[in-house]
């Protein structure tokens, strides 16, 4: 049986999908684990990581059972999500190797104003920083945050705000978060055009005469 047959084709479908299971899996466990360990306190950074990595469970499910089954309308719906999951964060990838200092800035200063409280004051101690960027707030505003930093690093004459700190890997943090979406979206595309092929191939141990 060469590479291109039907074989071939369901085991190499069955494989990729137990590739995004595992990945699913670890999502859930990471998340699970951080959570435990007191290293993400916000319930919304938890709660969003989890379901990404439900999400992903589900979607290979699907695949894995439309790829043994050789289940037609199961591989339709399962390549249709997974090219539209391709296409976000193909674009999400992109995004991130393309942006600048300044963008930077303006996305990590909206995402923390979304912040609540006590997740905030958690980055501030485990980064030993106070408050974001004094420029993209108002003196008052700073001064207020900085007031009320736990950080033990206010004490001192040289405090630095927690967007310096996370500006200064920001860069390389992207290219690498956009590197690695990049080359999953390649192995979204790879189950896409899998799906594809395996769906319009007949079963040998089937009725030659039957439609598929």
């Amino acid at each position: 049986m060469v590479c291109g047959g039907f074989t071939c084709s369901k085991n190499a479908l069955c494989s990729l999908n137990v590739v995004y299971m595992l990945v699913g899996l670890l999502l859930i466990g990471v998340a699970a684990w951080g959570k435990g360990f007191g290293l993400v306190s916000s319930i919304h950074i938890i709660g969003g990581v989890i379901a990404v990595g439900v999400f992903l469970l589900l979607i290979a499910i699907v695949g894995l059972i439309g790829a043994i089954h050789h289940h037609q309308v199961m591989l339709f719906f399962y390549m249709v999500i997974l090219f539209i999951v391709f296409l976000f964060q193909f674009g999400v990838s992109c995004s991130c190797l393309a942006m600048n200092r300044g963008q930077q800035e303006a996305l990590l200063s909206s995402t923390w104003n979304v912040l609540d409280n006590k997740t905030k004051t958690g980055l501030e101690v485990q980064l030993d920083c106070c408050g974001l960027l004094n420029m993209t707030i108002s003196h008052a505003q700073f001064e207020q945050e900085f007031q009320y930093c736990p950080a033990s690093c206010k004490k001192g004459p040289n405090c630095s705000t927690c967007g310096e700190m996370m500006l200064y890997h920001a860069t390389e943090a992207l290219k690498i978060l956009g590197g690695v979406g990049l080359f999953f979206s390649f192995t979204e595309i790879l189950g896409v055009w899998l799906a594809v092929r395996y769906r319009n191939q007949k079963d040998p141990r089937a009725n030659p005469s039957a439609f598929l």
